[in-house]
């Protein structure tokens, strides 16, 4: 019997692990030798839009849609309302069309009555869809998510990608929630980042290379791969400061290869206020079991504590304040891009 489309891209995303090419080597903390803080005075708090987190690691969109995919969710929800994290699901479309695989999401509600959950939908989604979506899981906030190149690669996908923004900007105006548009990974530029700011949405997940890849994911499941297409996108360093040139603070998730602390830290000192994580969290669900997975998000809480002390900022915006140098690849792709880089070296700890 052949597995389902949901679970051939989980099994893929696990194959083929995370390219690691997400730029964020290029970013460089400037230590603070005189942090003048105490790991006892530091908040993990954070915003995202109108809510309120107490966490800045979000599990974000990973499966649904399945039967087999069912178990993957409910030990994420698990996890998300042990340690206080906000959690996305996958697209909800099939559910949306066959009622049957419904449960696949409404088991992330059912193991976290009060948690923060997004709903999700791609751009071909109505107005209509995205209220279902929402009241489905009793989401918090929808997430629009936007995968062109993945669609076109995958055999079976869309072709046509007209009307994508007036259907985001009806479902901004209709939905009773937060609408998030999140790139699956391949960035958001400026420009793009600029029309959605035009069309009321809220907050971005910039979603950029470095993590899964859905490229080569999609290329694994062609009879004839269009592999020369595996290195498409904007790595995540450089898509995350070409969104923060448009976008304030608590309006942007950083995504795209982010596994540990420090990278963390480098994306919200970075200007983000979230970051979501997908690839590294299933990895460690499915290698090494529901302990290590729950050992790993408290590893991350407690590293973000400790970096975050030794930058002597006390909170996540508080992170802002503190100077970081880009160099690189990333340096070159903002001064290319007109994208000014100089404020973020002469931030001063001193003025926090």
């Amino acid at each position: 019997m052949r597995i389902s489309r949901k679970m051939e891209h989980v099994h893929y995303a696990l194959e083929l692990g995370q390219t690691r090419q997400q730029g964020l080597a290029d970013i460089k903390l400037v230590h603070n030798c005189l942090p003048e803080t105490s790991t006892d005075h530091i908040a993990l708090t954070t915003t995202i839009g109108d809510l309120t987190m107490s966490s800045p690691i979000l599990i974000n969109a990973m499966t649904g849609g399945a039967h087999e995919t069912e178990s993957i969710n409910r030990e994420l929800a698990i996890l998300a309302r042990e340690k206080g994290l906000p959690m996305a699901v996958g697209s909800q479309m099939s559910a949306i069309k066959n009622s049957e695989v419904a449960s696949s999401y409404e088991v992330v509600r059912r193991e976290n009555p009060n948690g923060i959950i997004f709903a999700n939908l791609g751009s071909e989604a109505t107005t209509e869809q995205a209220l279902r979506a929402v009241e489905m899981i009793e989401a918090n906030a929808l997430q629009i998510h936007l995968n062109v190149m993945q669609e076109l690669i995958m055999p079976e996908g869309d072709r046509s990608f007209v009307g994508m923004l007036g259907r985001i900007e009806s479902i901004v105006r209709h939905t009773p929630v937060p609408v998030i548009v999140k790139e699956v990974g391949f960035g958001i530029s400026r420009d793009n980042a600029k029309q959605l700011r035009d069309v009321g949405v809220q907050v971005l997940d910039v979603g950029g290379s470095g993590g899964t890849n859905f490229a080569a994911i999609e290329n694994a499941r062609r009879p004839a791969a269009l592999d020369w297409l595996n290195d498409w996108g904007t790595p995540t360093s450089m898509t995350l400061l070409e969104a923060l040139s448009v976008y304030p603070w608590g309006s942007i998730i950083a995504s795209g290869g982010i596994t540990n602390a420090l990278e963390a830290a480098k994306v919200l000192t970075l200007g983000a206020s979230a970051v979501g994580m997908a690839g590294a969290f299933l990895k460690v669900l499915r290698v090494d079991g529901v302990d290590a997975l729950h050992a790993y998000a408290e590893e991350l809480h407690q590293g973000l504590i400790l970096i975050m002390t030794a930058l002597g900022a006390n909170s996540i915006q508080a992170l802002t304040g503190c100077p970081v140098v880009i160099v690189g690849d990333t340096a070159e792709w903002c001064r290319t891009r007109g994208i000014d880089l100089t404020s973020y070296a002469e931030r001063s700890n001193q003025s926090k």
